[in-house]
Order: C-alpha cells, then sequence, then structure tokens
C-alpha cells in the first residue's frame, strides 16, 4: 500500500459551526470543504495532520474539520413503533438471551397487564423467550433484560455520543 493510498482512506470528524461532531467524510470531501471555504482546521489536542500534494497545491487536512456555513437543520422525528425499526435499535438480537434466530417482538410489560405499545415497553425477543417469558413481566419471569429499551435518538447525537467516548478511551 502506497503512502498516497494509505492517506485517501482516511476519515475526517466534521464538527458543525458550534462545535458538536456531527459526521465522519472521506478526505476527499474534506478537501472540497477546506478549498471551497465550507469548512475551516480545527486544531485539538495532538491530532495527525496529513498532507496531501498536488501539482499547484500542498494542503494540510487535520483528523478535525470545523463547518463555517450554516446549513439548514434536517427534521428529525422519532420513528413509529414498528417491527424493522425494533429490530434495527436491538440490533436484531434477542433482548433476553441474545440469539439472532426467529425474532418476533415481546411486550417488557404486557397489555394485558396495563402496558402500551411504546418504545420503552418493546423490545425484540426470539420465539423460545417470548413464549418462556409468556404474560408476565421479565421480574416474574426471571429473565432479565440485556438492555432497556428507549426511543432512537438522532443520528447526529448518537454520533456525538459516540465520538467523545472514543475520544475519552483514546485519552485514558
Amino acid at each position: 500500500m502506497t503512502a498516497a493510498t494509505h492517506i485517501l482512506e482516511q476519515s475526517i470528524v466534521v464538527f458543525s459551526q458550534n462545535y458538536l461532531p456531527i459526521s465522519r467524510v472521506n478526505i476527499k470531501r474534506a478537501i472540497v470543504l477546506l478549498l471551497t471555504g465550507k469548512a475551516e482546521p480545527l486544531a485539538m489536542m495532538n491530532v495527525p495532520v496529513w498532507k496531501v500534494r498536488s501539482p499547484s497545491h500542498v494542503i494540510e487536512v487535520p483528523e478535525h474539520i470545523r463547518l463555517t456555513i450554516k446549513g439548514k437543520e434536517r427534521t428529525w422525528r422519532v420513528p413509529p413503533v414498528n417491527r424493522r425499526e425494533v429490530l434495527r435499535r436491538d440490533h436484531h438480537t434477542c433482548q433476553y438471551c441474545g440469539s439472532t434466530n426467529h425474532l418476533t417482538l415481546d411486550h417488557v410489560v404486557p397489555l394485558s397487564k396495563g402496558g402500551s405499545h411504546s418504545w420503552d415497553n418493546v423490545v425484540t425477543a426470539c420465539e423460545r423467550c417470548n413464549q418462556r417469558k409468556g404474560n408476565r413481566t421479565p421480574e416474574q419471569a426471571n429473565m432479565p433484560l440485556l438492555s432497556h429499551p428507549r426511543a432512537p435518538i438522532h443520528p447526529t447525537v448518537a454520533f456525538a455520543e459516540q465520538f467523545w467516548r472514543e475520544h475519552q478511551i483514546r485519552q485514558e
């Protein structure tokens, strides 16, 4: 692998105008944003800077850039509670045993016991666990959840949380 190929495989973290990490882009897209003035280099700690050369320019591309333009904020709504979205949220994994086969949806607190069909009450369960739990709560069935259900969050917020978690791990 040549040095040029290695540099072109790098990804750059893009921050909004108010320094919120919003996405990752490839280095080619970052160069375009820098050259058109839509972004500026963001110096954070001791992060690497890649030098990209063309016949007429040498551009230093840092690992982080900040947008200088204000874009329209896309509206994002919490998706409806349905099979596809619950499976996506739970990573196609049974929330009781971790299985990935024969998946169904399960109400943590059954509808007959006053539970609701909402993000914080519906989880992915395999057929076996769903039948074993029956018309009981996880505590009554002695089947603890692997993770507590919650509504999906805005993709930008999820990216920012992941970025800061990774950044904190690197510093330790």
